[in-house]
């Protein structure tokens, strides 16, 4: 049906265009509400460049401006155009501050153009009209952790109680906002999140969490589970880090955490400051701190060996 009414009102304005002369065509000429009509079966069939032109005849009548302008904002979004996009979507809520659509692709295209504070008051806006769209409600929440506003993000998420109860992303968001505010209870909101889900970067997440609040036992068994559940060089290589830091804090008289140490360098961590890190905790026993140094030595070493070879291949 929309191919055969674009085809119609193609056929007419062609016909317009070649019998003008003759029969007074302008009399007959394409509406506005037509041009608007053309403009979205381009839109529809994916042919921006049409569509664009149609929708900018359309936009000088009243009638159709706020719904032209509001899917030419759309067809430079789907273009990558998001600057563009965001003043059409702002140039609407100039003249109507209440328009939801507007709000919501002016919001969401501003998080693509990187202006996250404008983004922010677009979804504060957006959630005084209307404060039981939980999408919505997400999306500002996600915003303000971008700013760092943490226990913000965590209070408009709580809103939403039925949603946070259901949502795998709300849930993960929720307890991502407590962790950045040292909060115990990102320990229950994290396990809650696992109960359904796989994923041993948020395992991982989750086991720091318990590190921090000294649960090193539960610690240990989830950095254990999460090295289960990939296949990350990287990830694996600070799983294994993050074994031995807690290890070397919660059994200092054993040598394991070095060994586990000794794993995650041959398993490729480079991150010697991290290592350096741990020779400031007193927690840790001097014997396991002059291994943690041999370490460091032996790493440094290796690397500077690696630098003379690499500088004499470049003489040669």
């Amino acid at each position: 049906m929309k191919h055969k009414r674009f085809i119609n009102i193609v056929l007419f304005s062609v016909l317009c265009s070649l019998f003008s002369v003759f029969y007074n065509c302008v009399s007959m000429a394409a509406s506005a509400e037509e041009y608007y009509s053309i403009g979205m079966a381009y839109f529809e069939l994916g042919r921006f460049e049409e569509a664009e032109r149609w929708l900018n005849r359309a936009r000088a009548s009243d009638r159709t401006m706020v719904a032209s302008q509001y899917n030419l904002g759309r067809i430079a979004f789907e273009r990558g155009r998001f600057h563009e996009a965001a003043r059409h979507f702002e140039d609407i809520l100039g003249r109507d501050p209440n328009n939801v659509l507007a709000l919501k692709a002016a919001a969401y295209t501003r998080i693509n153009t990187g202006d996250i504070s404008i983004a922010e008051r677009h979804y504060s806006r957006l959630l005084e009209l209307v404060p039981e769209s939980a999408d919505d409600g997400y999306n500002h929440a996600l915003v303000l952790y971008a700013m760092g506003r943490y226990s913000d993000a965590e209070q408009v998420l709580e809103k939403y109680h039925i949603s946070l109860l259901e949502n795998n992303d709300m849930q993960l968001l929720y307890a991502r906002s407590q962790r950045a505010q040292d909060k115990v209870e990102a320990i229950d909101s994290f396990a809650r999140w696992l109960l359904n889900n796989t994923d041993a970067r948020v395992r991982s997440e989750y086991a720091q969490v318990l590190e921090h609040h000294e649960f090193f036992a539960r610690a240990l068994e989830e950095y254990r589970q999460a090295l289960t559940e990939t296949t990350s060089t990287e990830l694996r290589a600070g799983i294994h880090f993050a074994i031995a830091r807690v290890l070397l804090i919660a059994d200092s008289e054993t040598s394991e955490g070095i060994t586990e140490l000794q794993r995650a360098i041959d398993t490729g961590f480079t991150d010697i400051a991290a290592v350096e890190e741990l020779l400031n905790d007193d927690r840790i026993s001097s014997a396991n701190i002059d291994s943690i140094r041999n370490i460091i030595n032996d790493k440094r070493r290796a690397a500077s060996g690696e630098e003379r070879e690499e500088g004499s291949e470049t003489d040669s």
